[in-house]
């Protein structure tokens, strides 16, 4: 009876301990695509307290008007150096509009906007100051984002409130320039982005809505532990285009949590960067890889792509987007192949989807500015090991890809249970991928095999 009684524990034990690894998050199943554990970290998506975060710096009480057609850029910063000064704290937007240029946060500040307040930025670019930065893969001198911090560890922008980057005008200039020369490039057309933080850790957006940036909304350089929780971000696609005003830039960063954010704007919704040229990949200080990203429970509106790689991006590892909606993308996943920089992009998980886009895959070769700046030859590029499974769209194009293997390869990619609708039939290149495996994949009810 009593050895009957001890097996009987034993295997509880051993049935607890090993089905208990499956409910404990980042233990178990739930992998990165690469097959190692999933931090719990990314599973810790509590706001922080505002009251956590130290004294409220509320900007009215520091002679800040709520003025939408005052610029107030020296009085705000004012607030922010006196916080820093202080020992840090929480730079308070009100209800109301107030207006700015480039702001620049400091180590133990964040900014917290309140319901029914906006930080909108100037629409004149002078407001902005030029600065050391980086944009579309490169270091250089350009101007300054709406919000800048650099090297702001646990950096925070949390609330129900609004930074509104004003871009109309900017958007506006941009059309009538292309118009004028239709190879001028982003950088020609002077713009800021909305919100640039680089060089921190443990950095949480939260809650705020971010709409109407002259560029690139979000941009994240060479940081790690981001999380990015609830955000709506909205830039439109008429009556007056925003060009490049992708939601949320990754560049060369470590482990970013994308949850719960609603993403609808005039390019890609989330791009991964890092880096472009002929030797991109030899400079490891301003360049390199992003690693361990996650996408999920997001919903996207209008986008170029829902995930892209590139243009200017060298190396991405175990990039994740999963329970996501999305309508009227492009895209669903776009893959930059750039013929004059090395990339690299392996282990990719694209899975639960549901919803529509014009392409569910496309992957093509990227010419836009291609120069290999006296490089004789094409710099040989890489994807592979990429899942797409358990989704169930409509596309008007399944798989819009090309082959070139004179300069970049595709392999190991797996669809596995899907369930799409197309008004295109399968493109018979697709059938020239032979690393390309097909398991329950049905385009107009009918099952696709080799």
């Amino acid at each position: 009876m009593k050895r009957k009684t001890m097996n009987t524990r034993i295997f509880l034990c051993l049935f607890t301990l090993v089905f208990g690894l499956y409910a404990v998050p980042g233990l178990g199943k739930d992998l990165f695509p690469d097959g190692t554990p999933i931090p719990d970290w990314f599973y810790r998506t509590e706001i922080i307290p505002v009251d956590r975060l130290g004294k409220i710096y509320n900007i009215a009480d520091w002679g800040v008007l709520a003025d939408s057609t005052l610029v107030q850029t020296e009085k705000i910063q004012a607030v922010i150096d006196k916080a820093a000064e202080d020992g840090g704290g929480v730079i308070y937007i009100p209800e109301g509009t107030f207006l700015s240029g480039s702001l620049f946060f400091k180590p133990r500040t964040h900014l917290y906007i309140a319901r029914g307040g906006t930080l909108k930025g100037s629409d004149d670019i002078s407001d902005f100051k030029v600065i050391d930065t980086r944009m579309e893969g490169q270091n250089l001198k350009y101007f300054a984002a709406l919000v800048n911090a650099t090297g702001v560890d646990g950096f925070t922008v949390s609330g129900e409130g609004c930074i509104n980057g004003n871009g109309l005008r900017y958007w506006k200039s941009f059309w009538l320039r292309r118009e004028i020369n239709p190879k001028c490039t982003n950088l020609e057309e002077m713009r800021p982005r909305l919100l640039f933080i680089s060089d921190s850790k443990d950095v949480q957006l939260s809650g705020v809505k971010l709409i109407n940036s002259p560029f690139w909304t979000t941009h994240l350089y060479r940081c790690e532990n981001v999380k990015l929780l609830g955000l709506s971000i909205f830039a439109p696609r008429y009556p007056v285009k925003a060009p490049s005003s992708d939601a949320i830039d990754i560049d060369v960063c470590t482990n970013v949590l994308v949850k719960n954010c609603y993403m609808s704007v005039n390019d890609d919704a989330i791009g991964l960067k890092g880096g472009k040229g002929p030797w991109a990949d030899q400079d490891t200080i301003n360049n390199g890889a992003n690693r361990n990203i996650i996408i999920e429970d997001c919903t996207y509106g209008f986008c170029h792509s829902a995930l892209t790689f590139g243009s200017e991006s060298v190396h991405d590892r175990n990039i994740v987007l999963r329970r996501c909606r999305i309508d009227q993308a492009q895209r669903l996943l776009w893959l930059k192949m750039r013929p004059d920089t090395p990339q690299n992009y392996e282990y990719i998980l694209i899975e639960d989807i549901s919803g529509n886009a014009k392409s569910f895959l496309y992957a093509k070769p990227w010419t836009q500015f291609f120069d290999l700046k006296g490089r004789k030859d094409i710099p040989y590029s890489y994807s592979s090991n990429l899942t797409m499974q358990n989704i169930r769209m409509e596309c008007d194009i399944v798989f819009d890809i090309e082959k070139a293997d004179d300069q970049y390869r595709l392999s190991d990619f797996v669809f596995r249970n899907l369930e799409l609708k197309s008004g295109t039939p399968i493109d018979e290149a697709v059938w020239d991928f032979s690393d390309f495996v097909f398991e329950k994949v049905y385009v107009n009810g009918r099952e696709i095999s080799r």
